[in-house]
């Protein structure tokens, strides 16, 4: 059985917002009782998107080698602009989605480790793999989170890499002998089916730090996992942005890159981005219709997640039918999580019988 997103009480798009503390301005309301979703009732009623959207209304995502200045400036740039700001999605991020108290233990996060990959990276129960499989689902997420904000709000978002970034890791991996090439493949089928479904950013700033420059830092970090990246790996990465990435995204969206070298401070950014004009790419070609269907899908987290799965054998995520049972009935053990949320006694849910 493939390895795979297994809580099926993924929440809709207005409980996942709501889990990132961010308000509503438009949309269907909701109740602690109940969570209304958007569909196509809604639509009929005369729910419409574009009176919504202004200038502002971009996803943009900042990109960029580790520890190359990518979180700190899209917080400024989301503060500028008015934005909202979404830090980089990390493998615990559906906890964040659900709400969690705390992260869940990390067999039911992806069953990988970005510690272990750092000290480890081939290690012979697949985590490299694991990792980096699951990363792109929790981006496409994320992505999800990012565009039904928008769609729902109006409110551009701001977001640290993108799942159409992803692969420049899968690179890097691979050219250092970390997963094998039917990893690659497998990836590429993944990728091939599910991004396709998602319009790009509307905006791609990349930070250019040399790969030497990017070792340093993390040296210098104070994190042990990270003291000895090598530095391949870090040009692997790069080799890939500038190679594969900016080139192939340069195509749909507007591209600005900076020397990381040299003194940059947000209101430059926000002067480029102010001034570009904004003639081509997808987003120009939607209208009420097609954001309809688009929010439909960004809205319905667990039909996000399904589109990274493919029913294939590879021994880095494929566990038993004994295994998946195990950690399934283990899940549903945790405090809270044998009933729908709201429905758990143990966790001192009351009146359940009015829900």
């Amino acid at each position: 059985m493939a390895l795979r997103v297994t809580r099926l009480l993924v929440p809709t798009g207005a409980a996942a917002l709501n889990a990132l503390n961010v308000a509503r301005k438009a949309g269907v309301h909701t109740s602690p009782v109940r969570s209304l979703r958007y569909g196509w009732l809604s639509y009929v009623l005369g729910e419409r998107t574009t009176p919504r959207l202004n200038q502002n209304s971009r996803i943009i995502t900042l990109d960029g080698n580790l520890s190359s200045g990518k979180g700190a400036m899209a917080q400024q740039l989301a503060d500028k602009l008015g934005m909202l700001y979404m830090p980089e999605a990390d493998t615990f991020y559906m906890d964040k989605m659900t709400g969690e108290k705390e992260p869940l233990p990390v067999d039911f996060n992806g069953m990988c480790s970005l510690e272990k990959f750092y000290t480890e990276p081939r290690a012979a129960d697949g985590n490299s793999y694991r990792l980096q499989l699951w990363m792109y689902t929790m981006r496409l997420l994320q992505y999800a989170d990012a565009i039904e904000h928008l769609l729902t709000t109006g409110q551009g978002v701001v977001l640290e890499r993108s799942p159409f970034s992803d692969f420049v890791f899968l690179d890097a991996m691979f050219n250092e002998g970390y997963i094998r090439p039917e990893c690659v493949q497998h990836y590429n089928e993944i990728k091939g089916i599910s991004l396709c479904e998602f319009l790009p950013p509307h905006i791609v700033i990349y930070m250019d730090l040399p790969a030497e420059e990017v070792q340093k830092k993390l040296q210098q970090s104070g994190k042990s996992h990270l003291q000895n990246v090598p530095l391949s790996y870090l040009k692997g990465i790069e080799d890939s942005y500038k190679n594969s990435f900016l080139p192939q995204i340069s195509e749909k969206t507007d591209v600005f890159s900076y020397d990381m070298t040299k003194a940059l401070n947000v209101k430059m950014l926000v002067d480029d981005i102010k001034y570009s004009k904004f003639e081509g790419g997808p987003w120009l070609e939607q209208d009420d219709i097609s954001y309809h269907q688009m929010r439909m899908l960004v809205e319905d987290k667990q039909r996000v997640a399904t589109l990274t799965h493919i029913p294939k054998f590879l021994p880095e995520i494929t566990i038993g039918a004994h295994d998946y049972d195990e950690k399934y009935y283990a899940f549903r053990s945790l405090p809270g999580k044998k009933y729908a949320s709201g429905y758990n006694a143990d966790v001192g849910d009351k009146f359940i019988w009015l829900k």
